[in-house]
C-alpha cells in the first residue's frame, strides 16, 4: 500500500543493475520504470539468481529453465535491456549464502552500476508470506553491494572493486517511499510481462496477475493517483 508524500526516484545516474530471483519478478511492476530509464539513454542490465526451473508444475525443470530464460530475454528486450545473465542457483532453494554474495558482488564489479533494482525482500507481502527466494536475494544483494566495494573480500571476483552504488530500489514494497512516473511506459511494462506466455498460461485460472493488462495497469493507476501522475511504479529506496 502506497502512502501520500512519496518522492520521485532520483534519475541523475546512467547505469543500473536489476537483480532478482526469477524470470518474471521484474515484470510485475519494475519493468515499466526500466523502460522509462532506457528511453532516457540509461544502461540497465538484468541478473537473475535462478532460471525459474521449478516454477511450472507441468514442465520438467530442464525444459522449463530453457523456456523461461528465452521468455526473460524477450521480455527484457521489450523495455530496452539486452544484457540478461542467469546465475544458476537452484529455483526455490536460494540461500543468502557466501556463494550468492560472491556471484552478485562479481556482477556489480563487472557492470559498475550506480543503482541497484530489485523487488521487496521482507518477510511478507500484503496478504501473504513472501517467497523464500525473494527474501534471500534481497538481503544478499545489499551485502554484495558492500562486498563489491571491499578489495579484500572476494579477491579476483569480477575485477576491480566498485564503490559507486548510490542506492538500491525495491519494487512492490509495502513501505514504499519513492515512485517513478510510468505514464508513458506502462504499455511496454504490460507487453514485457506478456512475453512470459508459457509461465502465464500455466498459472491457475483466477491467479492474481495471470492477465497482465488489468493487473499491472490497475496497480500503476492506483499508485499514480497517490503520486499525482497518471501511472506510477513505487519503490523503497535504500541508500548505500
Amino acid at each position: 500500500m502506497t502512502t501520500p508524500g512519496l518522492a520521485p526516484v532520483p534519475e541523475d545516474w546512467s547505469r543500473a543493475l536489476a537483480v532478482v530471483a526469477h524470470p518474471d519478478d521484474l515484470e510485475y511492476g519494475a519493468a515499466a520504470a526500466i523502460a522509462r530509464w532506457t528511453d532516457q539513454g540509461k544502461w540497465v542490465g538484468y541478473v537473475l539468481a535462478t532460471s525459474g526451473e521449478a516454477g511450472i508444475d507441468a514442465i520438467a525443470p530442464d525444459e522449463a529453465a530453457r523456456l523461461r530464460q528465452d521468455e526473460e530475454r524477450r521480455s527484457a528486450a521489450v523495455v530496452g535491456v539486452d544484457t540478461v545473465e542467469f546465475l544458476a542457483h537452484p529455483d526455490g532453494l536460494v540461500e543468502p549464502s557466501i556463494a550468492l554474495r560472491r556471484d552478485l558482488a562479481s556482477a556489480i564489479r563487472r557492470h559498475r552500476p550506480e543503482v541497484l533494482v530489485s523487488i521487496h525482500y521482507g518477510e511478507r507481502w500484503p496478504g501473504g508470506l513472501n517467497h523464500a527466494d525473494h527474501r534471500a536475494v534481497g538481503i544478499a544483494l545489499l551485502d554484495a553491494a558492500r562486498d563489491a566495494a571491499n578489495r579484500w573480500v572476494f579477491t579476483g571476483a569480477g575485477g576491480d572493486p566498485w564503490s559507486g552504488v548510490r542506492f538500491a530500489l525495491f519494487g512492490g514494497s509495502p513501505d514504499a517511499d519513492h515512485y517513478v512516473d510510468v505514464t508513458g511506459t506502462i504499455d511496454r511494462g504490460v507487453a514485457s510481462l506478456r512475453e512470459h506466455a508459457v509461465y502465464l498460461d500455466n498459472l491457475a485460472d483466477g491467479t492474481v496477475g495471470k492477465d497482465p493488462e488489468p493487473f499491472l495497469r490497475g496497480m500503476a493507476e492506483a499508485a499514480g493517483a497517490e503520486c499525482g501522475v497518471a501511472a506510477a511504479t513505487t519503490f523503497r529506496l535504500e541508500p548505500l
